[in-house]
C-alpha cells in the first residue's frame, strides 16, 4: 500500500491553516474538475485532491494523520503501525455531499472504520445532537479507542486514560490537546465492549447537557496470551517424553499456576481446555471465557556428548518416518 502525503497534493506545508488548506483545494478542484479541466489526468488529479482534503479539511483526521509523522515519501510502501489511532478522541465523523466514494485503500485503511462511520457498525451511537427545546441543546457524543492490559479486564482497575483532542487555535491552526480522565475497567469488559462517560462529551448548547464520551476498548499485546473474544490461549512447551509418555505439568493462567494432565501421545498444537479460565463473566448476560493450552513439543538441544548418544539410540532404536505420510 502506498503512503499518500495530503499535505503534498494539495501544495501546501504542514503547518498550514484550515484557511490555508481550504484556498488550495479550491484552487485545485477548479483546475482539475473534470468537467472543465484540459489536463489529461484531471479526474485522476480531482480524486486525489478531494482525498486530501477530507483529511485535511477535518481537525480530527488531520491530527490522527499527522502523528504518522513527517518522514513518510508519497508513494512509499506502508503498513499503519498497530493500534495507530488509540487514544484518539473524535465525534463519529461523517463525509460530506461531493466527498463520497472513490478514495484510495490508503484512507479507508486509515479512516474506513474509525471516522466515516463512527461507531454505528459497532452497535454505538453517532454523535449527533438532540433534545432542542428553545436555545438547548445537548452536545455530541464523543469516541475513542483505548488500549488497556488484559490484567485490567481479568481484576477490574481504575486508569488513567489520556485522550489526544483536536483543537482550532484562534489563527486557524490545528493541535492535539491532551486530556487525562480517571476511567474504572469493569471486572469482565472484553474486546469491543464499551465504557460509557456520562457528560464527558462536547458541552451542550446554552443550558443543554453535555454528550457523553463511550470509550472502545482493546487489548494490548500480552506476553503470554492470546484473546478471543472471552477465551485465552496460551502456548504450552512441553518435553518429548511428556508428550509421548503424559505427564502432570504446571501452567500459568490468569489467576496463579496449575497444575495439568498432559495426555500419553499428545502432538503439537493439541488443545487442553481449563473451563472458566479466561476473561471473567461480564453481568449476568456474559458467561466466563475459558483458557486453552497450545501444547508445543520442545526438543532439547544435542548439545553434548550425552544429548547426541540419546538421539543417536533414538534414531536407531524407533522405527518413527515423520515423512511417511508424504509418500516415496
Amino acid at each position: 500500500m502506498e503512503f499518500k502525503d495530503y499535505y503534498q497534493t494539495l501544495g501546501v506545508e504542514r503547518d498550514a491553516t484550515q484557511d490555508e488548506i481550504k484556498r488550495a483545494y479550491r484552487k485545485l478542484a477548479r483546475k482539475y474538475h473534470p468537467d472543465v479541466s484540459s489536463e489529461t489526468d484531471a479526474e485522476a488529479r480531482f480524486k486525489e485532491v478531494n482525498e486530501a482534503y477530507e483529511v485535511l479539511k477535518d481537525p480530527e483526521k488531520r491530527v490522527a494523520y499527522d502523528q504518522l509523522g513527517a518522514n513518510w515519501q508519497a508513494g512509499q510502501d506502508f503498513r499503519p503501525p498497530p493500534d495507530w489511532d488509540a487514544g484518539f478522541e473524535f465525534h463519529g465523523g461523517g463525509f460530506t455531499g461531493a466527498d463520497a466514494g472513490g478514495f484510495s485503500d490508503f484512507f479507508e485503511t486509515l479512516f474506513g472504520q474509525a471516522f466515516h462511520e463512527g461507531y454505528s457498525a459497532r452497535g454505538g451511537p453517532q454523535g449527533a445532537r438532540g433534545g432542542h427545546r428553545g436555545f438547548r441543546a445537548r452536545g455530541e457524543d464523543h469516541h475513542a479507542r483505548i488500549l488497556i492490559d488484559l490484567e485490567d479486564a481479568i481484576n477490574g482497575s481504575t486508569r488513567a486514560v489520556t485522550l489526544q483532542v483536536p483543537e482550532v487555535d484562534e489563527r486557524g491552526h490545528v493541535a492535539a490537546r491532551s486530556r487525562t480522565l480517571n476511567v474504572r475497567i469493569p471486572r469482565g469488559i472484553s474486546a469491543g465492549q464499551r465504557i460509557r462517560l456520562a457528560g464527558q462529551g462536547a458541552p451542550g448548547l446554552g443550558e443543554g447537557p453535555a454528550g457523553d464520551l463511550f470509550l472502545e476498548i482493546e487489548f494490548r499485546p500480552h506476553r503470554l496470551y492470546r484473546v478471543d473474544g472471552r477465551d485465552l490461549y496460551l502456548d504450552l512447551p512441553v518435553a518429548p517424553w511428556e508428550a509421548a509418555l503424559g505427564a502432570r505439568v504446571k501452567a500459568p493462567t490468569p489467576t496463579g499456576q496449575v497444575e495439568v494432565s498432559v495426555p500419553a501421545g499428545s502432538t503439537s498444537g493439541r488443545k487442553l481446555r481449563l473451563k472458566g479460565r479466561g476473561i471473567p463473566a461480564s453481568g449476568s448476560t456474559t458467561s466466563a471465557g475459558d483458557l486453552y493450552l497450545v501444547l508445543q513439543i520442545v526438543l532439547p538441544a544435542a548439545d553434548t556428548d550425552s544429548a547426541k548418544a540419546v538421539y543417536r539410540n533414538m534414531a536407531e532404536n524407533l522405527a518413527f518416518d515423520p515423512r511417511e505420510h508424504l509418500g516415496s
